[in-house]
């Protein structure tokens, strides 16, 4: 086992006891260190770095990038133990990340999407699919979560769910609305008695009573958001929209009910709100702030007051 077996060895038992799985890095990076070691190569370099990025031929710069994340996260490492280390740039393949435009969802527009639901045949997908979409509008869970959500998961009394992240090895607490804990019993009450004998321990059950999927509920959402008018030939709000819409209703209410602020209680706050979204990277969340006119237009109402705080200070 060489030197840079072991350093690798360290840095994933290291990242992984902070709570990173790193499940891509685990497999890239001893394949990183053997082409290093093939190349009698004693210590990264930027050259040798890209050059093992692009071994793979037909596929995406974006794919190139990625293995060259894995090995720029650990030579960052790596340099503060072996000074010698080169750490890739960011900026060696043609990539950028092309964010999708937001739709914010009006409250009627849930409202007839919940609605829309409830007209569903037979009677437990239109209880399970109204729940859903009820859940993930007030809660800003993924989708994914919420289908992955256990019984045990939902505690009705105290009005809390558990949301469980097998990936990141990490869970997060959820407080309801009184509304949202009561419509989801009264789900329960109804999906015991349609479903008396279900076949997995979910808390939303298809009508065979399993573990909705994605693709199922995205195909169910797709119908109803176009049946309602939402979706057209020129506008497609997506399921993952929802989350997103709970996510810029909250930031507006900061902001609303803080007409004296100049910015800084907010900008304290948006870390709960990366621990209530479930975010791993607090960018994720500042992204909403740039991405919506009105939180753009809200931020720019403070500007004044925070350009006269630092020329108050300069002076």
């Amino acid at each position: 086992m060489s030197v840079l077996d072991v350093r690798v060895a360290e840095y994933l038992r290291l990242r992984r006891a902070l709570g990173f799985t790193l499940t891509e890095p685990g497999h890239l990076l001893p394949q990183f260190v053997a082409f290093l070691d093939a190349a009698d190569a004693q210590k990264i370099t930027v050259e040798l770095a890209v050059a093992w990025a692009r071994l793979p031929e037909g596929v995406q710069p974006a794919h190139w990038a990625h293995r060259l994340g894995a090995v720029r996260g650990f030579a960052r490492w790596l340099a503060t133990i072996e000074p010698a280390t080169e750490i890739p740039p960011a900026d060696v393949f043609a990539t950028r990340q092309q964010r999708r435009t937001l739709y914010i969802y009006s409250s009627a527009e849930v409202a007839a999407l919940v609605q829309a639901a409830r007209q569903l045949r037979p009677p437990l997908r239109a209880a399970t699919h109204e729940a859903l979409f009820g859940l993930l509008a007030c809660s800003g869970m993924r989708v994914g979560e919420a289908i992955s959500l256990a019984r045990t998961d939902v505690d009705l009394t105290h009005g809390i769910v558990t949301v469980r992240h097998p990936k990141l090895d990490r869970e997060r607490l959820l407080p309801l609305h009184l509304s949202a804990t009561e419509a989801l019993r009264r789900y329960a009450a109804e999906r015991d008695r349609l479903c008396p004998a279900p076949r997995c321990d979910a808390f939303f059950v298809s009508t065979l009573g399993v573990r909705l999927t994605m693709a199922g509920v995205d195909h169910t959402f797709t119908r109803l958001a176009t049946s309602t008018g939402l979706r057209t030939a020129t506008c497609k709000p997506r399921i993952h929209d929802l989350r997103h819409s709970v996510a810029v209703d909250i930031l507006i209410d900061w902001y609303r009910n803080n007409d004296d602020d100049d910015g800084d209680e907010i900008a304290a706050r948006l870390p709960l709100l990366s621990t209530f979204l479930g975010h791993v990277n607090p960018a994720s969340t500042y992204w909403y702030v740039t991405a919506v006119p009105e939180l753009m237009q809200l931020a720019a109402d403070r500007l004044p007051d925070r350009l006269g705080q630092a020329s108050g200070a300069g002076s």
